[in-house]
């Protein structure tokens, strides 16, 4: 009986804690970080403030643990797609692949795309916490390296690195500038059309010879 209990206070406790983490994404998606308040964090997610101590120690430690939640199903996201490519793929496969997450979230718009621009806003500075991330952050270098080595052997993987660490800035700039909201606009396959291009000529660099 006791176990039972505990589980669902723990349960309970999941809730709350999942809770508010949603209610400050969404908070921090419409409008920013400015002025965000406990109180309307916590009417909004139906909790207390003393649920905010317990679970997060401060109104920064919720935003941070907020976004960097929404960063890791975006990098899980990428991985997944990712974790489809062989060695073999082409370096078009690669950036389609790459930029997938990212154009989803474009092309559904709304909160989905207000989360992504939050990330990528906040991936300028990225908080302490976001450390633990490392693993996936170099997952998806590993993936595309496997791809762009067999593709471009004469490449140093250095400079691979360096294109695939500057495509990754181009996905979040392109989020957050007023041709974003353009490219928003556009049907799902006419998006790919545009930013897939791009991409892959990012990840090759200089024109190969034919």
């Amino acid at each position: 009986m006791a176990t039972g209990k505990t589980d669902l206070r723990r349960a309970a406790g999941q809730r709350t804690r999942d809770g508010l983490l949603r209610a400050t994404l969404e908070l921090l998606a419409s409008r920013g970080p400015e002025g965000l308040s406990l109180r309307e964090i916590t009417v909004r997610a139906g909790a207390n403030v003393a649920a905010v101590s317990y679970h997060f120690g401060s109104l920064k430690g919720l935003c941070d643990s907020a976004v960097e939640s929404a960063l890791e199903s975006y990098l899980d996201a990428q991985l997944e797609a990712l974790g489809q490519l062989s060695e073999g793929s082409t370096v078009e496969e690669l950036a389609a692949a790459f930029g997938r997450p990212m154009m989803q979230a474009l092309t559904a718009g709304g909160t989905e795309l207000a989360v992504i621009r939050t990330v990528a806003r906040v991936g300028i500075d990225p908080p302490d916490g976001w450390e633990r991330l490392i693993a996936k952050f170099q997952q998806t270098r590993t993936d595309a390296l496997r791809v762009l080595m067999t593709s471009l052997p004469e490449v140093g993987e250095e400079e691979l690195i360096f294109r695939v660490r500057c495509s990754a800035g181009l996905l979040n700039w392109l989020v957050l500038a007023p041709l974003g909201a353009e490219l928003a606009a556009q049907p799902a396959e006419r998006l790919e059309q545009l930013l897939v291009p791009v991409l892959a000529g990012a990840l090759r660099g200089r024109s190969q010879p034919a």
